[in-house]
């Protein structure tokens, strides 16, 4: 029996032969897109990581920020979500496969 990943469908669907039987427990944030962070009075707010990685933001000081605000936040929020940038982990895991195969030839 395959383990639940804890990933959404949507994003199983989008390579299942690879992300169906992975369990995540902690994502980089060089492979987060986006955050959607939910607030008990309804809004709504959308944290582009990958604009601000364009824009030079280290995944340190981006990972610092996010830690600050879900402190500062974190009475008010319902709910997060975390969305990935499958393209960049499909890339790299196949990037990665091909030089594990030509190593071990």
């Amino acid at each position: 029996m395959p383990k639940k990943s804890g990933l959404p469908k949507e994003v199983i669907d989008h390579w299942p032969e690879v992300l169906e039987d992975i369990d995540v427990k902690v994502v980089p944030i060089d492979y987060l897109h986006s955050i959607r962070v939910h607030f008990e009075d309804g809004k709504q707010w959308e944290i582009d990581v990958n604009k601000t990685k364009k824009q030079g933001g280290s995944p340190l000081d981006i990972e610092e920020t996010l830690e600050e605000m879900f402190t500062e936040y974190e009475d008010y929020i319902v709910n997060v979500d975390f969305r990935l940038d499958t393209d960049k982990i499909k890339e790299d895991i196949q990037k990665r496969t091909r030089y594990f195969l030509k190593k071990n030839k």
